[in-house]
């Protein structure tokens, strides 16, 4: 279960942060940027704190600027993790917003986005987005996939993907640690078939690609790094 760490530097939530608009996909809505024409199109699944977070956004608009269209969900239907609500704990939470459910709704997004005619579709996942993004996956309902300090993924979950995979982990982080992120390596190592790639950034910590202070030079160094590698993930992909 998901402990203090996921909880650490929550951001200020914003409606109207980013050059996208919210639109709604499947019965989802969800924030879309990029080119609307394009049939490259990449889903980013939140972490706890949802789909407003200004981060998450500012990163979906450079993913966009790159060719893709890219969305956004709310699988969390309006209801992010509140760290100051004490009758809420993250355990109490997450029986309401379980990666399951947010599984289900990615199905009916990527239906959708079929239907507007997007030949390729990639998918990343920050934290808990990791476990829908892995779900997804294992039923190569996409054509590439990258977790960011992913949370609830298991050697079950890595040994059972079908398509090219990239892992992306914090040094410092209890949900995901290094050790944990060196079994997924070996695991995927053993299947020839997936082409996969996993990095840990030294010195930062969970939640840092989304989460970490402006103010933190070295953080936001190692943010922007990672952005880089799940975009050239994305393009060898499904360019």
């Amino acid at each position: 279960m998901s402990g203090p760490q996921c909880c650490e530097n929550p951001p200020t939530l914003s409606s109207s942060c980013g050059s996208g608009h919210v639109d709604e996909l499947g019965g989802i809505k969800s924030y879309v940027t990029g080119s609307p024409d394009s049939k490259l199109a990449i889903l980013l699944v939140s972490d706890v704190y949802g789909y407003e977070a200004p981060k998450l956004r500012k990163l979906a608009d450079k993913v966009g600027a790159a060719g893709f269209y890219v969305v956004v969900p709310d699988f969390l239907y309006g209801d992010p993790y509140v760290p100051d609500n004490a009758e809420r704990p993250i355990p109490v939470w997450i029986k309401d917003h379980g990666p399951d459910k947010g599984f289900e709704d990615a199905k009916q997004v990527i239906s959708a986005l079929k239907s507007k005619g997007v030949s390729k579709i990639g998918a990343a996942g920050f934290c808990w987005g990791a476990k829908v993004v892995v779900e997804l996956a294992k039923c190569a309902y996409i054509q590439a996939a990258v977790m960011l300090h992913p949370s609830f993924v298991t050697s079950d979950d890595i040994q059972r993907v079908k398509v090219p995979i990239s892992i992306l982990g914090a040094e410092i982080d209890k949900l995901s640690p290094p050790e944990l992120l060196k079994k997924f390596d070996g695991a995927l190592n053993a299947m020839s078939e997936v082409d996969h790639f996993v990095k840990i950034f030294p010195g930062v910590a969970h939640g840092w690609t989304v989460r970490c202070k402006d103010e933190d030079e070295a953080a936001v160094k190692s943010a922007e790094e990672a952005h880089r590698d799940m975009l050239n993930w994305f393009d060898k992909y499904l360019k």
